[in-house]
């Protein structure tokens, strides 16, 4: 087909093996990082050979790599065993990847697309000075005015989702100042009494079991929310996403669709941030 005047080849549409094409990447890279990543999951140095075989390669592709990584650093090979582990410069790639994470930016994408999908209001909370602290909310398209939770309202352990989550996950003598004010004025959800200590461990095994929170007509009358974790490389909680809304708004089932959707949007977070997920027995 002839090309109208005046038109050029940038002009024209991208075919999809075009575009394709642009987006490879330099195979020997992923190769290399494959290598890297396998000596990172071991969690110890190893031999040249057993590495080989965990990459699927052959010891001198393997070698040539190596030596490579050795020069500018990212691996060591041990003088006495001859065993190759990760070097000085893969420690500041990762110390330097830590400062420049922000929990914030990275949540943000997460959060709109959560609020977007449920039409929910999403907010991000941190563990503040006085408690469990929102710094964050996105809007969802069926989000009902929630004046009562602005930027920096603090939360409660015991009756908001945020709260539960923080209460299972941190050490509990950075959480027990106040989980002891709260037993003793906080009525149970039950409105008849005060929360005991069987109540508060009943509420963090059920946090620990689903890795998700939930809170229903506590914070808020007649609403729910759901709140999933996000850790550091360290496994540490260091915020969480919540999910708000009125009760049968959505479904809050602690194994439903939206908790999943809830735990994989602070999951992918986390993994930003160098978290690993522990292993699980068989």
């Amino acid at each position: 087909m002839a090309k109208k005047a005046g038109t050029t080849d940038k002009d024209a549409p991208q075919s999809p093996a075009k575009i394709a094409s642009s987006r490879r990447g330099i195979q020997s890279i992923e190769v290399g990082f494959r290598i890297l990543d396998k000596i990172r999951q071991s969690g110890r140095p190893l031999p040249l050979k057993e590495l080989a075989e965990a990459c699927q390669l052959t010891v001198p592709n393997v070698h040539y790599y190596l030596v490579s990584f050795q020069k500018v650093g990212l691996v060591v090979q041990q003088s006495d065993t001859g065993y190759y582990g990760l070097g000085p410069y893969a420690l500041r790639l990762g110390l330097a990847a830590l400062e420049q994470f922000d929990v914030f930016t990275s949540a943000r994408p997460a959060m709109a697309e959560l609020a977007a999908s449920t039409g929910q209001t999403v907010f991000l909370g941190v563990w503040g000075n006085k408690g469990p602290t929102i710094v964050y909310r996105v809007e969802g398209s069926r989000s009902r005015p929630l004046l009562e939770l602005r930027v920096g309202s603090v939360l409660p352990l015991l009756s908001s989702a945020l709260g539960r989550n923080f209460l299972a996950h941190l050490p509990r003598a950075n959480t027990r100042d106040l989980l002891e004010q709260e037993m003793a004025s906080l009525q149970h959800a039950d409105g008849q009494r005060k929360y005991t200590e069987k109540d508060v461990e009943v509420l963090r095994e059920e946090v620990l079991a689903h890795h998700i929170s939930r809170c229903r007509d506590a914070l808020l009358p007649h609403f729910t929310s759901m709140s999933a974790p996000i850790f550091d490389m360290l496994g540490e909680m260091k915020a969480a996403i919540t999910l708000m809304g009125p009760v049968g708004s959505f479904d809050d089932a602690l194994d439903s669709i939206t908790a999943r959707i809830l735990s994989e949007k602070a999951r992918s977070i986390s993994e930003a941030a160098g978290w690993t997920a522990p292993t699980t027995k068989a």
